[in-house]
């Protein structure tokens, strides 16, 4: 569902059914002498805020993300060549054995590589959605005391 409205003016209040009174109007994203509150502080000051006030999961997920998926892509091919030559190695002693772990190696390590990145992603979406509520939290409760 998106808001199609500005942020330069208040949303209207969605349309009831006859009978029922209407919602009042939602606030405005902005403070009422035109400037946005300031949301985003130093990296640093955030970082040695004791108070938690301020959140860094949000800023840093993107590099969590990163790393995340360069460790993941340097398992792929530490499991992958490996098992290649472990395979080839095992011919010599035991073709079928061999041709198995060449064949298991080569089906298995993209998918358990495919299937770390789906995890990877999972985590990393629901620690950001927790730390959004968080700070929607936040904000709802700073605001419910300016009322």
């Amino acid at each position: 569902m998106t808001d199609n409205t500005s942020p330069e003016q208040p949303a209207t209040p969605p349309q009831r059914t006859s009978g029922q009174p209407p919602l009042p109007p939602r606030p405005p994203l902005h403070a009422p002498d035109g400037h946005r509150p300031q949301i985003a502080t130093g990296f640093f000051r955030a970082l040695f805020d004791f108070s938690f006030r301020t959140f860094i999961t949000r800023r840093l997920a993107g590099i969590f993300y990163l790393v995340g998926l360069a460790v993941i892509a340097i398992a792929f091919l530490v499991y992958f060549i490996g098992g290649i030559i472990a395979g080839v190695g095992a011919l010599r002693y035991n073709s079928g054995g061999g041709a198995l772990l060449i064949i298991g190696t080569i089906i298995l390590v993209p998918v358990l590589t495919f299937v770390s990145i789906l995890v990877l992603r999972f985590w990393i979406e629901a620690v950001v959605a927790l730390v959004a509520v968080a700070e929607n939290t936040r904000d709802t409760a700073e605001n419910t005391r300016r009322r």
